[in-house]
């Protein structure tokens, strides 16, 4: 347990990274903790160490809140809930409702309101770091030894412990054009103008979310993926799902095929796919993955160790191969969640600063993916849990009364993943609307090793969707 004492003087005294912090043994540090990246596993860390009497800075180089506030979660949600208003006025009309007509997306009102929204919540974040105490830097932070940050304007501070929360960057492929005419997640969400063909690269949970969300908001949406099948990773049966749903809303999505080379020609942008087809579109958006933002940081220079992407690689407490830095959230490559992230950082705020030796829980992490109709799951899929045990799968797969009133063909998926053995349920998936709010509550009966029988003697919520999660008494298969 001696590792997780962490840093005190005389052990930072015996590392030899320290360079010019040797200084700083026998003085006081500037900061007991020195955090650089204002996003939400930053912010958190930052604001209960200085909470608890720690002395904090923080430094962000752009605006508090990070990918998640700013440029991920947040916004793209909101683009998810402005991408459901056009469809469901044609669902309303045949509900009865007369002189519906969701007319023409104004998309610089909804910029403007989106930007305003981001502000507040930056606002709040920077707000409640301030008020906790913690010392906020509007710079780029850099580690110049193992002890001591070196900011954009100039300021050197020197840090007992220094935590790296710097997240993720968008991936852009090397292909001719791509890095000048293509987009990003970073830059869909000031876009001047609304494009109205527009070709999504990637076939992960982002390039699938965003198909939905231009395709609703009115736009003519190509998607192109290099791999066999979407949402690699996922459970085999809610990719082959969701790609089904992605086809019968009307995105053209094609597989096996990765971006050749771009052009601007006239106003538009000319793309060649690596199986010979040629296309024109108004924007091209990458979401063909994102990397560690550790670029530049100066960590490699003191002895941090990296892994292939380069992730910062870290112990189980979040503590790098330099006892005095650690690191937590996207920019560790372990699950890049945002609530991941916070948990990390709770967890490396009781391991430093409280005394109390903790490990983020990284087991049966819940997820939603905001599809249209939404992905909500936790656990196992069928194939992960196959290779581990014998198993038994539970499905069902409908038309909810919702859709199947009014003859639309909108289908949902329930499915339980079962050890044959214990008869522990080791995944729950659901693909319906609110799938996201559903599985929030099935990942509490899953993190408390519900058996199946469990979830039998649940009564059922009727009528609903998700009482099928109980229904279901005879597997669709075992293995």
């Amino acid at each position: 347990m001696n590792k997780i004492s962490h840093t005190s003087k005389d052990e930072a005294d015996k590392s030899s990274t320290l360079g010019d912090a040797q200084r700083q043994i026998l003085d006081e540090f500037d900061y007991d903790l020195f955090v650089i990246g204002g996003g939400s596993g930053g912010v958190r860390a930052g604001r209960l160490a200085a909470a608890g009497g720690a002395k904090v800075g923080l430094a962000e180089e752009f605006r508090m809140g990070g990918t998640c506030v700013i440029r991920g979660c947040v916004p793209k949600k909101l683009m998810v809930f402005a991408s459901q208003y056009g469809p469901a006025a044609e669902k309303a009309a045949r509900y009865g409702w007369k002189g519906y007509h969701a007319g023409e997306f104004d998309w610089l009102q909804f910029r403007s309101m989106l930007n305003a929204e981001l502000s507040r919540l930056e606002d709040i974040y920077q707000r409640n770091l301030g008020n906790a105490g913690a010392e906020i830097f509007n710079a780029r932070a850099v580690v110049k030894d193992a002890h001591t940050v070196v900011l954009s304007t100039g300021k050197v501070f020197s840090a007992k412990h220094i935590l790296v929360a710097t997240g993720g960057r968008p991936f852009v492929p090397n292909a001719p054009g791509a890095q000048e005419l293509g987009i990003t997640s970073n830059e869909v969400f000031n876009l001047r103008e609304f494009p109205k063909r527009i070709l999504i690269v990637g076939g992960g949970y982002i390039a699938c979310e965003f198909s939905f969300i231009f395709n609703g908001l009115g736009s003519k949406v190509t998607q192109w993926y290099r791999g066999a099948r979407i949402l690699r990773g996922f459970d085999g049966e809610v990719r082959d799902f969701l790609a089904q749903h992605i086809h019968n809303c009307g995105v053209d999505l094609h597989v096996g095929i990765e971006v050749e080379r771009m052009e601007r020609r006239d106003d538009a942008i000319w793309v060649k796919g690596t199986d010979g087809r040629e296309e024109v579109f108004d924007q091209v958006l990458f979401a063909t993955g994102r990397v560690p933002n550790t670029k530049g940081l100066g960590l490699d220079r003191i002895g941090v160790k990296h892994g292939r992407n380069g992730e910062v690689i870290v112990d189980e407490y979040s503590q790098s191969s330099v006892p005095s830095i650690y690191a937590v959230g996207d920019v560790t490559n372990r699950i890049n969640l945002t609530p991941v992230a916070i948990r990390e950082a709770m967890a490396f705020v009781e391991t430093v600063f409280n005394g109390v030796p903790t490990k983020p829980d990284h087991e049966n992490v819940p997820s939603a993916v905001f599809t249209q109709p939404e992905y909500g799951g936790v656990g196992m899929g069928e194939e992960e849990a196959r290779d581990q045990e014998k198993i038994d799968v539970y499905t069902a797969s409908f038309r909810p009364m919702q859709s199947s009133f009014i003859g639309t063909d909108d289908r949902v998926l329930c499915k339980l993943v079962v050890s044959q053995t214990t008869q522990k349920v080791l995944g729950v998936h659901i693909i319906g609307p609110s799938a996201g709010e559903i599985i929030q509550l099935a990942a509490v009966a899953v993190k408390m090793n519900a058996a199946k029988e469990d979830f039998d003697r649940a009564v059922a919520v009727h009528p609903t969707m998700s009482e099928e999660i109980v229904l279901m008494k005879t597997p669709a298969r075992s293995d």
